[in-house]
């Protein structure tokens, strides 16, 4: 196994990407004077977002193998390097589509290199050259209409298709409760399905004088413990608060318990965590808890039963919507544009960092026909 890298003030690459094999990237840096042990660095490994640090895994295992394979050292890696590597993404089929790299994908990258340089304690290669390539082969698609030069945003869920997706879905069942509660309480908290899949039921408690729910929600992207309220709604089918409270008795109803994880698997059936095989062992949460992919699969399928379609911009090549789940968190944000809220106010109930560009482009998506905003309107045109 290779060795640790330990500088000033910096992490270990080995606590974000794993350990390398021998003859890799960490053999072209000398170890400092103390290794971390391993129970150091699976310890710092945990407080790195698990699907952050797959994503940079990946990126820096495909940096790494082309670099080695040309010649060339990945960490440090030069600023020449970097820049080849991105020309190198934007002229190579990949296997599995048999197209070059995206540029959010190659933009991906990019960060994981950084983010390599900076855990080992090493000063970042320029990325002068290889945005100037990046920036070309994102005009180059778009001149071409190519669609990997858009990028892909998943369909907004905004108040007015959550009520269409509620009318669809039968509420009357247990299944059917737990999806309007998913909906609308993944809304409210503008919940990353991973963060609506960690809910449980002690998470929530009833605000006073019966104002609604408060939630002590965990968004661990921001690595933050966040208290929100969550009032009732203007509208009883989409209302958060009764969701949840119409969920909960359906579950007492079935002998379910409310305790412990909030969204829990229920099959066609309206059998509540059925036990779950392969090859011939259990799987799954034991106590029921669903996964981030079935928090999103609830909203795709809610979107499937009401008959939804996306604007031009929301959809695949093959002209199918993405509705997933961060259709709720686009939906929130499109949602408090529109009611003109406190952008700042709005973000941080989002779990967004100040000054979040992901949120300021909902945000100027939600504003294109406001008549504040837009020129065209009062011109006389």
């Amino acid at each position: 196994m290779g060795h640790a890298v330990e500088k000033r003030g910096g992490i270990p690459a080995t606590a974000v990407f794993g350990s390398s094999e021998p003859g890799s990237a960490e053999a072209a840096v000398p170890a400092a004077r103390q290794q971390l042990s391993p129970a150091a660095l699976a310890a710092m490994a945990k407080g790195v977002p698990a699907a952050t640090a797959r994503g940079y895994r990946g990126d820096w295992a495909r940096f790494e193998e082309w670099a080695l394979a040309a010649g060339l050292c990945p960490l440090p890696a030069t600023a020449e390097t970097l820049t080849e590597y991105v020309t190198w993404c934007t002229l190579t089929p990949r296997p599995r589509t048999g197209r070059p790299y995206k540029p959010a994908s190659i933009d991906r990258a990019m960060a994981a290199v950084a983010v390599a340089h900076q855990a080992a304690g090493l000063p970042q290669p320029s990325q002068t050259g290889a945005r100037l390539v990046l920036r070309g082969y994102e005009a180059e698609l778009k001149t071409a209409k190519d669609p990997r030069g858009k990028m892909r945003k998943a369909a907004a869920a905004t108040p007015r298709v959550l009520r269409q997706m509620i009318a669809a879905t039968d509420t009357t069942t247990v299944i059917g409760a737990r999806d309007a509660a998913a909906l609308t309480t993944g809304f409210a908290l503008a919940a990353r399905s991973s963060e609506a899949a960690l809910l449980d039921w002690e998470d929530v408690t009833e605000a006073e004088d019966d104002q609604g729910l408060l939630y002590d929600l965990y968004r661990p992207k921001v690595t933050t413990d966040q208290p929100l309220g969550v009032p009732y709604g203007s509208y009883a089918s989409t209302c958060p608060v009764r969701a949840l409270r119409t969920y909960r008795q359906a579950l007492l109803d079935h002998g379910h318990e409310p305790t412990g994880p909030m969204f829990v698997r229920i099959d066609r059936h309206g059998r509540i965590n059925t036990p779950m095989h392969r090859d011939g062992r259990r799987i799954g949460d034991p106590y029921g808890r669903m996964t981030t992919e079935g928090i999103a699969d609830i909203v795709a399928r809610a979107a499937r039963r009401a008959g939804l379609t996306a604007r031009p911009g929301d959809v695949l090549p093959d002209g199918n919507p993405r509705w997933t789940g961060h259709s709720l968190r686009r939906g929130y944000a499109e949602a408090t544009r529109h009611a003109k809220k406190d952008p700042l106010e709005a973000a941080r109930h989002g779990g967004w960092a100040d000054g979040s560009r992901a949120f300021a482009g909902y945000h100027n998506r939600a504003a294109a026909f406001d008549e504040e905003l837009n020129p065209l309107y009062g011109i006389g045109l």
